[in-house]
């Protein structure tokens, strides 16, 4: 009796401690930061670090331009500018290849017809187009009128053309790629694109223009090129009179086509131009669908920015329209403004620049049109015509079947020879394969290195400094028989690396090991693998990278064009590379010259270098699961003494692989611009 009682208090107090090992600390023990904010918009340290990045680059820039005291001075900065617009986006195409034009149909309307075109701007990339033409002889004045973001691309402008054409303009209007009959990711089974029509193909295609060094806006640059080429050959059109109006991503091709081809007379874009550091700081919370073509690698702080692209339009008369409610912030569109009307004025051509603003959100509204045209009439010659009424002339619109180019209503399967955009990102990076290359470590301690190797570590003093890590104990807890010390380290004035040092008491170990997962530091649900980690001997460093863990945005930026988009729960959403917080800040960071890529790798040294001076760190190893093991390995190649330990199983993601194979999606922070030519 007595032996069974004993061995039952043996068998109850054996499984107590077996239960009480197979416990995990709770979640508080790996909280670092003192306060969560509720959930909701927020504007981050990180993004306020972004922000004044922007800033900082943008008053080079300004003083840049306050530095023009002659026209010669100004005709330097436009080559200067202009080089640089050309290597952000990867330069042009060497030749003009054939058009290969052909009409696919014709619509009477009243006074003016419209023909249903499809060119080729390059080699089987086929583009649907409407050309609207006066019925009265020509020649006349064209205008290009570039789509913005609708699903059903050039259908959607169609009111717009027609009170062009109505005025005396020959109109062509075209669907950019990923947009109307140009869906790059078609399903024939579900008729559909595999993403959706307004912004979302733009990110497929635009993430992997980076990777070789390029960008989207390359293609859509050149397809309003080859347009021009195009109206040229028309007998109707005089090509001493040939201008350019969109809205949305309709003014930014408006933009940046007129810039970079000189035979547009008047540009007049609509609901784009504003100030870049104002878009970084409010993008998120107001358009945070991923476009890549508008983010050009370097366009803030290669001192470019709107205002640069206005000033390649110089001495060509320029209209800017622009909504007080836009999400491009109107108070960014004033500054621009001022920027360019002031040196247009200094050389005496005030007359060829002037502004719009209507009190309404993100819209080409009816009176910004009146505007916009009444500016293009001015300077085109064409005088109000007899017998017809003052304003914007009536429309006619027509249902997207009858506007369609193509039978299918999509190119690609009615030109089964095409090639999509994939295709063709993919031949220019076979094509410019054997250009100079180099390593990652070469990128990374580049002219944008801020030297934090030469850092000093020293104990927090109340206010975060510059150019050191500062550091500060925030409590310790003791799970068994493992001590979890936080710290947080401050740096670069505003941010802050929430970090974890998990050991045994006493411990001496030189051997550390840098442990992250994709989503930060360690959690409740990584205890088992990390306690295995502390059982093989040694100490853990875990950190969130920021932007990630407890430095997240508590904030679901999700399109609200695409309700697949709105399902995803908060940790999916939040790393998106169609819609998402961690892309916005991979974008913003690309504006200003130094990618969210390698500012991770910058976190990871920062860690690395307390862990030398204050944790007598000797021996460190890196490692990671899943996504995180490619930064993971990337740390290791370049930060000195680092070494990779290995996971079996785990693949490095390789950005040359990613272009080869034609990837559609890939975690967003590995974005790295020429990232496939890196040794």
């Amino acid at each position: 009796m007595i032996k069974a009682l004993l061995a039952s208090i043996l068998i109850a107090t054996l499984g107590a401690n077996v239960f009480s090992f197979s416990l995990t600390p709770p979640p508080e023990a790996f909280t670092v930061l003192k306060q969560t904010p509720a959930p909701g918009p927020r504007i981050t340290p990180y993004l306020k670090y972004q922000t004044e990045q922007a800033w900082k680059e943008d008053e080079l820039r300004r003083r840049a331009l306050e530095g023009i005291r002659t026209e010669k001075d100004l005709l330097q900065l436009q080559r200067e500018l202009r080089r640089k617009l050309l290597e952000m986006i990867g330069e042009l195409p060497d030749r003009r290849t054939p058009l290969n034009p052909r009409i696919s149909g014709r619509i009477q309307m009243d006074g003016f017809h419209i023909e249903k075109l499809i060119f080729e701007s390059l080699p089987g990339v086929y583009v649907p187009a409407l050309v609207y033409v006066p019925d009265q002889g020509g020649p006349h004045p064209a205008v290009l009128v570039p789509c913005g973001h609708s699903a059903n691309g050039k259908v959607y402008y169609q009111a717009l053309c027609q009170r062009l054409v109505q005025r005396g303009y020959v109109v062509i209007c075209w669907d950019p790629v990923g947009q109307g009959e140009r869906s790059q990711f078609w399903d024939t089974k579900a008729e559909k694109s595999r993403y959706n029509l307004i912004c979302a193909e733009h990110a497929v295609m635009g993430n992997m223009a980076y990777l070789v060094g390029a960008n989207l806006a390359r293609w859509e640059i050149w397809d309003g090129i080859r347009a021009v080429d195009y109206l040229l050959t028309r007998p109707e059109v005089d090509p001493r009179r040939i201008n350019i109006t969109g809205t949305s991503g309709g003014g930014f091709q408006t933009a940046h086509i007129a810039a970079l081809d000189d035979r547009i007379k008047v540009a007049a874009p609509s609901c784009y131009i504003t100030a870049l550091p104002m878009r970084i700081y409010n993008r998120i919370f107001k358009d945070p669908d991923s476009d890549p073509e508008q983010d050009l690698f370097g366009m803030v702080s290669n001192g470019v920015d709107h205002a640069g692209l206005l000033l390649l339009l110089y001495p060509r008369p320029v209209f800017v329209a622009a909504a007080v409610l836009d999400f491009f912030p109107i108070e960014g569109t004033h500054k621009t403004f001022r920027e360019v009307s002031d040196i247009y004025s200094k050389f005496n051509h005030a007359d060829r620049i002037a502004m719009t603003e209507g009190y309404h959100e993100h819209q080409y509204s009816p009176e910004n049109q009146e505007a916009a045209i009444s500016f293009l009439d001015r300077f085109n010659d064409l005088s109000p015509r007899q017998g017809v009424a003052p304003g914007l002339a009536s429309v006619r619109e027509l249902d997207e079947k009858t506007l369609q180019c193509t039978r299918s209503g999509q190119v690609l399967l009615d030109n089964p020879e095409g090639r999509s955009l994939m295709d063709v990102i993919r031949e220019y990076y076979l094509e410019h394969k054997g250009r100079p290359t180099r390593t990652l470590a070469q990128l990374y301690l580049g002219d944008r290195y801020p030297g934090i190797n030469k850092w000093p570590v020293v104990p927090y003093g109340g206010k975060p400094a510059q150019g050191q890590i500062s550091w500060e104990t925030a409590g310790s807890s003791k799970f068994e028989d493992v001590l979890i010390d936080k710290y947080l380290l401050h740096h670069s004035e505003r941010l802050s690396i929430p970090l974890l040092h998990i050991h045994r008491p006493g411990s001496q170990s030189e051997r550390v090991l840098l442990w992250f997962s994709d989503k930060g530091k360690a959690t409740a649900d990584n205890w088992p693998e990390i306690l295995q980690y502390v059982k093989a001997g040694y100490d853990i460093i875990s950190f969130d990278f920021r932007g990630l863990g407890e430095t997240r945005m508590p904030f679901k930026a999700t399109s609200i064009d695409d309700p697949a988009l709105a399902q995803l729960d908060f940790d999916r959403a939040y790393v998106s590379p169609i819609s998402g917080v961690l892309a916005d800040y991979a974008y913003n960071s690309l504006l200003t010259g130094r990618p969210y890529f390698l500012q991770m790798i910058e976190d990871a040294e920062i860690a690395t270098r307390f862990s030398r001076s204050q944790l007598n760190a000797r021996q460190i190893s890196v490692t990671a699961g899943g996504e995180g093991y490619t930064l993971a390995q990337s740390i290791a190649e370049v930060i000195p003494g680092i070494s990779l330990q290995g996971q079996p199983g785990e693949r490095i993601i390789k950005w040359s692989e990613l272009v080869e194979q034609k990837r559609e999606l890939w975690p967003i922070q590995y974005l790295l611009p020429g990232g496939a030519y890196v040794r």
